[in-house]
């Protein structure tokens, strides 16, 4: 199981765990991830997508997740993302 956004393609980074003494060995730091079921407007369904929490206020702030997935990049969308967001785009161009 990868931990990365499905709608921002964030994932983990590395860095430094610095001690007391300044010593320095390698971690992770890992993306605040967390399942949440999305609804869609123009589909009027509810898709479950692992999401950080970033993402979650990004959708939020952009107006729902169709508004979110028409500005999204294709790029930094999951398969399951990028599916969603050509099926909303094809529903929206038939209205």
């Amino acid at each position: 199981m990868s931990r990365v956004c499905e709608l921002t393609g964030k994932g983990p980074m590395s860095g430094n765990k610095v001690s007391h003494a300044n010593n320095k060995s390698r971690r992770r730091f890992l993306p605040n991830l967390n399942d949440v079921s999305l609804l869609s407007d123009a589909l009027g369904q509810s898709f479950k997508l692992k999401i950080s929490s970033a993402a979650l206020r990004s959708v939020d702030h952009r107006g729902g997740l169709d508004a979110f997935l028409a500005k999204a990049k294709d790029d930094e969308l999951s398969a399951k993302a990028l599916k969603i967001k050509k099926e909303i785009a094809k529903v929206q161009a038939a209205a």
